[in-house]
């Protein structure tokens, strides 16, 4: 008789089947056999969703965590949704749009149009649903599938989109107004619907984000074809001009509207510069007194997979709560060495800061450095691949309990370079000290490490201004991840750069935060 080790490791290689060559997140019942799915939820390797649908998930994960159903939201909707209504549905427009920019946060409420739906909300885990609308449908072309999921393409979004929309989700409009290369993609759908007052509003779109030659082309070609067009500014406030290339990604262009929106607000609460310190020496000796060994704790979590790894430890019988702790308790002791190691490269940014060179260019030039030393002992130890350390990541990331999602591998590598480029022209070091922060972990470039990273990185644009080193104590965690998941998924920035000025402005009164000990 098979023993339980081996018997797991069977139902294990039945959901990785599933995981990689059918790419499925959402499991219907009959894809796996009763013994397969007790024997699976019962060990903590998958959750039930509603009634004959189930996801992986994590093992180690808490029971009340939410992160298996945040990374596994948008891949269950969609084989749900293609279930339930085969091809006959489609997002809303708003979310159509937000998806299409870059925008994939989990949302409180998916809106769902569809011929066959009921008009009735179906409830979800951790507070989320689904609403189905009974709606008749775009026109094909006007329905493009990403993901799996039915969208409305950016034209047909943006004249279907509520007016409210861009200015409830006003980077997310600009962004997806951006992604139009020429007026014709949307006069085409303007024309044929004889849509004359949605005209007026996207012309006046057009016009605020300094697109004057699209905006007047809609006029003149709606105005030929006979339609009488006000036109009107959709926004509540005008955009500061700034120069962006249609041909680069959607998430690009959405990190540079965000960067100038979001800098007025730091501007407002960060204290005033001190000014870069006339004794570095001093300025670097405060820094090695200041130094602790944070706490280690990881702002991401990778989305769980089964590996063939894992089956195989499973057969052997090498799996157990027991080895996880040990395996933990490796790992955290890797972790701090990495940490010291890291924190000396990034003291010598600091001088070089303090010299006088770019805060951005040093960052720029350096940060691949940081990433290195702060998992050199992992290497060494045999925790992780040395592969692992060749860049950024080639995989999906999700931050845990977070309902944003980060963008994809192959996104990451288009707008790091953009996030150097802000960093190196800002003018205010209090802009790069939050938002240098900030943009770091919504980019999320390393499938590990981006909070320690991102707190350097703050640090060092900290020095460009001649603020204190500030380490932010692991007591405050949870008001620290509470902002940054308003910045990430509300477009709200002020409560995150609020967090930080505060624990500078503590720094600079001689009571720094910093000193205060992890746990």
């Amino acid at each position: 008789m098979a023993s339980p080790q081996v018997k797991l490791a069977e139902s294990l290689e039945k959901l990785k089947e599933l995981q990689d060559v059918n790419r499925i997140v959402a499991i219907r019942s009959k894809e796996l056999s009763q013994t397969h799915r007790v024997r699976l939820l019962r060990n903590g390797f998958t959750r039930r969703v509603m009634k004959g649908w189930y996801i992986p998930a994590d093992p180690n994960e808490d029971p009340g965590s939410s992160t298996s159903w945040y990374t596994s939201f948008w891949g269950f909707c969609a084989k749900y949704l293609a279930h339930r209504f085969d091809n006959r549905w489609c997002i809303s427009p708003e979310q159509s749009l937000s998806y299409l920019v870059g925008n994939r946060k989990v949302p409180a409420q998916l809106i769902v149009r569809s011929p066959k739906a009921r008009n009735k909300p179906t409830a979800l885990p951790h507070d989320t649903s689904l609403l189905d609308i009974k709606a008749e449908l775009p026109s094909h072309y006007e329905i493009k599938q990403v993901d799996g999921l039915n969208l409305y393409t950016v034209a047909s979004g943006l004249i279907a989109c509520a007016p409210r929309y861009f200015i409830n989700e006003s980077i997310d409009a600009k962004a997806a107004l951006e992604m139009i290369r020429d007026s014709s993609e949307i006069l085409r759908p303007l024309l044929e619907g004889g849509h004359s007052t949605i005209a007026g509003r996207i012309a006046g779109a057009y016009r605020n984000i300094g697109r004057d030659r699209i905006a007047d082309e809609i006029i003149k070609t709606m105005e030929s074809a006979g339609y009488k067009i006000r036109e009107s500014d959709p926004f509540n406030r005008k955009t500061e001009i700034t120069k962006t290339d249609r041909k680069q990604s959607p998430y690009v262009n959405r990190i540079n509207l965000m960067w100038e929106e979001m800098r007025k607000v730091v501007i407002k609460v960060f204290p005033a510069s001190p000014g870069i310190p006339k004794d570095a020496d001093k300025y670097l000796k405060e820094i090695d007194d200041l130094f602790v060994t944070d706490a280690y704790h990881s702002l991401s979590i990778e989305g769980y997979k089964v590996t063939a790894e894992l089956i195989n430890r499973v057969r052997a019988g090498d799996w157990s709560p027991e080895n996880i702790a040990q395996d933990r308790e490796q790992r955290n002791a890797m972790a701090a060495r990495g940490y010291w190691q890291a924190f000396q490269s990034v003291k010598n940014c600091v001088e070089k800061v303090i010299e006088g060179e770019n805060a951005g260019k040093v960052a720029d030039e350096a940060h691949g450095d940081w990433y290195r030393e702060l998992f050199a002992p992992s290497v060494t130890a045999g925790i992780i691949k040395a592969s692992d350390l060749a860049g950024y990541r080639s995989n999906q990331v999700w931050i845990q309990n977070s309902k944003y999602v980060p963008p994809r591998s192959e996104e990451v590598r288009d707008m790091m370079p953009a996030f150097f480029e802000l960093l190196k022209k800002e003018e205010s070091a209090s802009v790069r000290v939050v938002l240098g922060h900030f943009i770091f972990v919504y980019i999320h470039p390393y499938m590990d490490g981006n909070g320690r990273m991102a707190r350097f990185l703050m640090n060092v644009m900290l020095a460009s201004g001649g603020y204190p080193w500030t380490v932010l104590p692991v007591e405050e965690r949870d008001e620290y991840m509470q902002s940054l998941e308003e910045a990430s998924t509300s477009n709200n920035i002020s409560r995150f750069a609020k967090f930080i000025a505060h624990h500078v402005e503590e720094g600079m009164k001689g009571n720094p935060v910093a000193k205060i000990q992890s746990k």
